[in-house]
C-alpha cells in the first residue's frame, strides 16, 4: 500500500516509502537514502513486498535487507533501537509532535480520528510531523486518511 501524497516518487521507488520506513523501525535498521538508492528496482519492491508483522517475517526481513545492503554497499545497516511500544500502534494516544503539527496548521485531531487510522497511517503521521522532517506531506496526509476535508 502506498499512499497518494507519495505518488511523486513512489512509482520508481526513488525514495523510501512509508511502509518500508515503518518495517525499518520494526526490524531495527537504519537506511540512509544514499544507501537505499544503491539499490535496483528488484531490490527495492522485494522490501515493499516482504512481510514484516510476526517475529520470523521481523528476522527474515532484517537478513534479507542485510544482504541487500553488504551487496550493494559493502555494510549491514546500523541498528536502530527497536521500541517494544511504538506510538503507531497506540491508538489511545495521540503523539506531541502529531498534536503540535496539527496545531501549527490550524487543524485538531480527536481522539476517535486518531484511533480509526491504521497504524500505517498513524506512523506516516508521526514520522511527517517530526521537527527533522521536511513535513510538506503533514497536510495531504490528513486530508487522504479524511482526518480534515
Amino acid at each position: 500500500m502506498f499512499f497518494e501524497f507519495e505518488a511523486d516518487f513512489v512509482e520508481a521507488l526513488r525514495c523510501v516509502p512509508m511502509q518500508v520506513r515503518l518495517k525499518l523501525d520494526t526490524c531495527g535498521i537504519k537506511l540512509k537514502l544514499q544507501d537505499w538508492n544503491h539499490f535496483n528496482q528488484a531490490e527495492r519492491q522485494m522490501l515493499v513486498e516482504l512481510p514484516c508483522l510476526t517475529a520470523s517475517e521481523i528476522s527474515d526481513y532484517r537478513e534479507q535487507l542485510n544482504q541487500v545492503l553488504i551487496k550493494q554497499t559493502g555494510q549491514p545497516g546500523t541498528d536502530l533501537a527497536v521500541d517494544e511500544h511504538p506510538p503507531w500502534m497506540d491508538a489511545a494516544t495521540i503523539p506531541e509532535s502529531v498534536s503540535a503539527k496539527a496545531q501549527e496548521l490550524d487543524v485538531v485531531i480527536s481522539l476517535a480520528q486518531w484511533a480509526s487510522l491504521q497504524p500505517l497511517q498513524r506512523f506516516a503521521l508521526i514520522k511527517l510531523s517530526r521537527s527533522s522532517h521536511e513535513n510538506k506531506n503533514f497536510l495531504p496526509a490528513l486530508q487522504e486518511f479524511k482526518v480534515i476535508d
